[in-house]
């Protein structure tokens, strides 16, 4: 049970908070904010940062992105903000030059509470924000235009209980070439050999019937249509609002015009085997070009969207204290090849904060995260054995720490449940005694 100063804080939080809910107005005429920022602001203005909960949010936002997981994409999660906590999560991930990444986030409840989403690109020197939204009925979808590793954050805001489920996908970035939208049509692929090793393929070959019409894959400019010895009779275009140019070769016909304003769809040539490829089966060699030469334009075009696994994780367990059935690994990401963070004795306490696939994703009473196989942990319900307290006055902590609060003190002769343990300290509870941690 809440004592009265607890109940009183919550009170004045959710004050305040229905205060900035009101609040209407720009909080910045100079530079628009992304939408953590502004409610970032909005604690501050109503002063919110000077209360323990507030300063928590903060911090959150800033330790969570330091903590950020490894995963890969496509990734699917559910997950679960506690209201009594103030959660963040971060994760970071890699991706390509051309590809184009779709954010899904669905909460329970639907409206209501919030959750902040922000990406950033990662850079040895700093953090670029891409995109950033505070409501996502609809897909967050935007184009990689760098190669490297990008990073997410979530969020929610302050004392809101929120269910969500988290899928990131990435797909191309640029339509297909040609109308028949077939993997298998692509034969030769980014960096193979060519002239007996002495140069590299700078493209893919896309192979199909003679005179098949090549079409325009973005809405853009035609900027060259020429010819040479490698690629034939060529068409060059410029996708509109984007840093690279678009290269079609080895056209038997070229039917866009240099300068051409020309849309998704429009024709630009017919395939056919001009210049250096006359001697093979008739094909479009498809490139990018960037100012720095050119990259794989594979990603930019790729017909498969690989999928997330689907969470087996049992979802009951969100938001629970469980432990280990057994000395189990925690891992820097969920997949048994990755990093192992920690190696966890039997009875260990964690907190499952998110399901994917067949893992949790865990946090020690320590506030180390990681991800651990479901299977090897179950609810802390059930006591391992009974404890008989053996000292004059044994104090109950609310975290594994002798410097944390006292949430009661136990005397000599009580009988306890054992929960778990981590470290040196034992989570105890029993009917008459609140639950906490005690010293071994």
């Amino acid at each position: 049970m809440k004592t009265p100063r607890l109940l009183l804080w919550f009170f004045s939080i959710a004050f305040a908070m229905f205060i900035i809910s009101c609040k209407t107005g720009s909080v910045n005429l100079f530079k628009a904010a992304s939408p953590h920022e502004q409610y970032q602001r909005k604690l501050m203005n109503v002063g919110l940062d000077k209360t323990e909960m507030g300063s928590a949010w903060l911090n959150a936002a800033a330790v969570s992105t330091q903590k950020a997981l490894n995963i890969n994409i496509p990734y699917k999660e559910n997950g679960y903000f506690a209201a009594d906590k103030v959660p963040a999560a971060a994760y970071k991930f890699n991706a390509t030059k051309g590809q184009k990444l779709t954010i899904k986030l669905t909460k329970t409840p639907s409206v209501g509470a919030l959750i902040y989403i922000d990406v950033w690109y990662n850079t040895d020197q700093a953090q670029k924000l891409i995109t950033s939204a505070d409501t996502l009925n609809n897909p967050i979808v935007f184009d990689i235009d760098e190669t490297g590793t990008y990073l997410i954050r979530l969020q929610p805001e302050l004392l809101q209980n929120v269910a969500y489920e988290l899928e990131i996908t990435a797909g191309p970035s640029l339509a297909f070439p040609i109308k028949s939208k077939n993997t298998n049509s692509i034969k030769s692929y980014w960096g193979d050999g060519r002239d007996n090793d002495a140069r590299k393929h700078e493209g893919v070959d896309i192979f199909g019937n003679f005179r098949t019409p090549v079409l325009a894959i973005s809405e853009g400019t035609v900027t060259r249509v020429n010819e040479n010895n490698l690629g034939g009779k060529v068409v060059w275009m410029r996708p509109k609002g984007k840093d690279y140019t678009l290269y079609y070769a080895h056209l038997d016909e070229q039917i866009a015009v240099e300068g051409q304003e020309v849309k998704i769809g429009d024709t630009l040539g017919l395939m056919g085997n001009t210049g250096n490829a006359r001697a093979t089966p008739t094909h479009l060699h498809f490139g990018v070009y960037t100012f720095n030469g050119a990259v794989n334009p594979l990603p930019f075009i790729d017909p498969v969207t690989k999928t997330p696994a689907n969470v087996t994780a049992p979802g009951n367990r969100l938001n629970k204290t469980l432990r280990t059935t057994s000395a189990v690994k925690m891992f820097a990401s969920p997949q048994n090849k990755a990093t192992v963070l920690a190696t966890l004795n039997s009875g260990t306490i964690v907190q499952a904060n998110a399901a994917t696939g067949s893992y949790y994703k865990a946090e020690l009473p320590d506030g180390s995260i990681g991800f651990i196989q479901s299977n090897g942990l179950i609810k802390a319900t059930e006591p391992l054995k009974k404890l008989k307290i053996n000292v004059l006055q044994q104090k109950v902590y609310d975290k594994p720490d002798s410097l944390a609060a006292v949430k009661t003190t136990l005397k000599e002769g009580q009988t306890v449940s054992l929960l778990g343990t981590f470290g040196n300290y034992q989570l105890i509870g029993s009917a008459d005694a609140e639950t906490g941690w005690i010293i071994k």
